[in-house]
């Protein structure tokens, strides 16, 4: 059985809305510099990004060096810790630091 993920659109609110279902059924959204740009973005080490999203400091490390992509929760919870940090990111891996600015 096939899922459509705008099915879940509705239930999951803002952060996994229809936009973000179907950019994220056809690649992840965040990459390498994506999760590093938002850690400086946010002036946090990754031991505090860490705590942040409830993960080790060595999963923000693999993260950020390309070796593991955030997937699941934590790419969501990644999404919502950028909004509400004001962090632009996009499907084309550009993480643009505060929204309205290029």
């Amino acid at each position: 059985m096939t899922h459509d993920p705008r099915l879940l659109a509705p239930v999951h609110g803002s952060v996994y809305d229809l936009v973000m279902a179907n950019e994220r059924h056809g690649r992840p959204l965040w990459n390498a510099e994506q999760v590093r740009a938002l850690r400086r973005h946010m002036g946090l080490t990754q031991e505090e990004l860490a705590r942040e999203l409830n993960v080790r400091q060595q999963t923000v490390s693999e993260w950020e060096t390309g070796q593991y992509r955030p997937r699941g929760a934590s790419e969501r919870l990644l999404s919502m810790v950028a909004e509400r940090a004001a962090f632009r990111y996009d499907a084309e891996g550009q993480g643009s630091g505060v929204k309205g600015q290029e």
